[in-house]
């Protein structure tokens, strides 16, 4: 993947992950299949495969984050103005058909979250933000058709 943008927020929150995993998770799991192990015969022990597969699962997610934190390569948005759409931008567009308006903040894919309105740069919608000042109109190709969108406002190191 390589060079995949994220905030110093983002980077943190996945180190942090990580060592939870490392220094909690695998170590909960060892007990749990050592537990399950006393139970006696493994071979029908439903209590050991289901610690067993936490296990590749933790594993898997311990490998995932790893990998992530190495392509990453963080944003510093300090120093940048509001003037046009970048990353770490905190934006209002307004929907055309609704005008409804709605309020993004542009993150990198691994710290995206639509929950509290973070969507990655490389989106349909936020692909189509980079680079748009206020007043403009943007249409975005999404999976459900062609949306038209105005940009209302533009802050940077803003919080949705």
């Amino acid at each position: 993947m390589g060079n995949v943008p994220i905030s110093r927020a983002g980077f943190e929150k996945l180190k942090r992950e990580l060592e939870y995993l490392k220094k909690f998770a695998v170590p909960e799991n060892i007990r749990d299949i050592e537990e399950a192990r006393a139970h006696g015969d493994i071979s029908e022990n439903a209590e050991y495969a289901a610690a067993k597969e936490k296990q590749s699962f933790i594993q898997g997610k311990i490998r995932e984050t790893e990998n992530n934190l190495a392509n990453s390569v963080i944003i510093d948005t300090k120093g940048l103005t509001n003037d046009k759409i970048v990353f770490g931008s905190t934006v209002t567009i307004e929907e055309a058909k609704t005008e409804e308006a709605i309020r993004y903040q542009l993150v990198g894919p691994f710290e995206s979250d639509m929950k509290e309105n973070k969507i990655s740069v490389t989106s349909p919608i936020g692909k189509a933000l980079i680079g748009k000042e206020a007043g403009d109109e943007v249409k975005v190709n999404t999976p459900g058709g062609i949306r038209e969108f105005e940009v209302i406002d533009i802050s940077i190191n803003g919080t949705v």
